[in-house]
């Protein structure tokens, strides 16, 4: 079978209209909706420390369950796309993401772990065939060659609701009272137990508000019509998971995901403890001026903030920083390849972590925090590299790369444990992850004359 050009229009199923516009638009704001769920996970798992007593490996197993269901749900995701197409397949992510965020209420009622991680499972599991659906659609509609450019603005939009969690967990989820397991320890049984179930009941609301969203924009997809593409090429293939290892840059690419996934899950759930570790009494300027600013304009100006709290609204700060990064490489893929946007990327990042590593004290909280800008376009760009001229076979291939993501549920368990000793040495992880994503930049991605079938490609993919 010949895979599509570069320059091969992208067929549309009849009757579709070909209406791309409102399909990306749409789509599009699915990214904005699961960048909610992935950056409560730091806030949960700081929280869940005193809610429910857990040391920071098992708080660690928030993302663990988080990502299990990436690993478990894409290939599912994957064959439901390919027998029922896109839309269907949203819809049945939507519909486990609202379900899962809506069993946070009686989970926190009970305050039982397992009922948690559950709920995280099945939000997980929805995200998965969300991100399986909407990171290839978005590759797809429209000109192949501007495929990066439209993931990468796509994700612009996930930068921006990103930056919301770590400010609603520390203005509706972090108690302004300030606990350690050493101050529960000291008090009473009754009164450290009272304590524990309000810091519990405090995750209900946002994962409430979150659940109801999610039901009404699952039926505003449901009302929508939306157009399907490259349906003709699927039914005429024979496409097997086997037979899409033999593509080299997705292979290469599959790992560098593993590796940007668990980078960036180490970082974000552990970034509260990090800045507590480093720095806990000295705070960065531009991050403080950011937490004035929301707090004015949420009315909590004044408020004494512990230093939870404020380490916080640092996470949050990071988080705007990735934001603009994203909107500073996608502009810049507009003058450079890719691939070259995203080895200075991905290098600069090697540079930052061992900054902090060497560094430490709010030097390295900085370093982190800029970390993040250089993440920003890592996730989409290796997205769009990896499924880069699979044609018929980009479906699947979405699902292998998205059941990728499952690094971030063992990195975080890796630097969890190696945290134990310190700080610098949970940093480790991804600073050897960022390290492997230079490699597939700057060469894994290249897709050899063995991967084509057709003689049109371009030469420039050819090594």
């Amino acid at each position: 079978m010949a895979l599509p050009t570069p320059t091969t229009p992208v067929k549309v199923k009849p009757g579709s209209g070909g209406n791309y516009g409102l399909a990306f638009g749409l789509v599009t704001s699915l990214f904005f909706l699961w960048g909610l769920a992935n950056s409560l996970n730091g806030s949960l798992i700081k929280q869940f420390q005193i809610a429910l007593d857990l040391n920071r490996f098992q708080a660690g197993i928030v993302d663990f369950a988080f990502y299990l269901g990436y690993f478990f749900m894409a290939l599912p995701a994957g064959y439901v796309m390919r027998r029922f197409g896109y839309k269907r397949g949203i819809l049945l992510g939507l519909i486990l993401y609202g379900g899962g965020a809506l069993l946070f209420y009686p989970a926190a009622e009970a305050r039982v772990y397992s009922f948690f991680l559950v709920a995280l499972f099945t939000m997980a599991c929805g995200i998965a065939c969300l991100e399986t659906a909407a990171n290839l659609y978005v590759t797809v509609l429209g000109d192949p060659a501007k495929s990066e450019w439209r993931i990468n603005f796509s994700q612009s939009f996930n930068g921006i609701s990103i930056i919301m969690g770590p400010i609603i967990g520390a203005l509706f989820i972090f108690s302004k009272t300030e606990y350690t397991p050493e101050m529960m320890a000291t008090m009473a049984p009754a009164q450290a137990e009272a304590i524990r179930v309000q810091e519990a009941l405090s995750v209900q609301g946002p994962y409430l508000v979150i659940g109801t969203i999610i039901a009404l924009v699952t039926i505003l997809f449901a009302v929508t019509k939306m157009p399907e593409v490259g349906e003709e090429e699927e039914e005429s293939s024979n496409i097997s998971i086997g037979r899409l290892f033999r593509h080299r840059h997705l292979v290469l690419g599959i790992i560098a995901q593993f590796a940007n996934v668990g980078a960036q899950a180490v970082l974000w759930g552990y970034f509260v403890d990090l800045k507590l570790d480093f720095s806990r009494d000295i705070h960065w300027g531009p991050a403080l001026g950011f937490m004035h600013l929301i707090n004015g304009l949420t009315g909590n100006e004044g408020g004494q903030l512990s230093a939870t709290q404020i380490a916080g609204f640092h996470a949050s700060f990071a988080l705007v920083l990735l934001m603009l990064g994203r909107f500073v490489g996608t502009f810049l893929m507009t003058k450079m390849r890719p691939n070259l946007v995203l080895t200075i990327f991905s290098a600069v990042a090697v540079a930052l972590v061992a900054i902090a590593i060497t560094a430490g004290g709010l030097t390295a909280v900085i370093a982190l925090s800029f970390v993040y800008f250089c993440q920003s376009i890592m996730f989409p760009t290796i997205f769009a590299l990896a499924t880069k001229s699979l044609g018929a076979e980009s479906k699947l291939a979405s699902s292998l790369v998205i059941m990728s993501i499952v690094g971030g549920a063992l990195m975080p368990l890796v630097a969890g444990g190696l945290f134990e000793r310190g700080a610098v040495y949970a940093l480790i992880v991804p600073l050897v992850c960022f390290a492997y994503i230079v490699f597939f930049a700057a060469n894994g991605y290249k897709i050899t004359s063995t991967d084509l079938h057709t003689p049109n490609t371009p030469p420039e993919l050819v090594p």
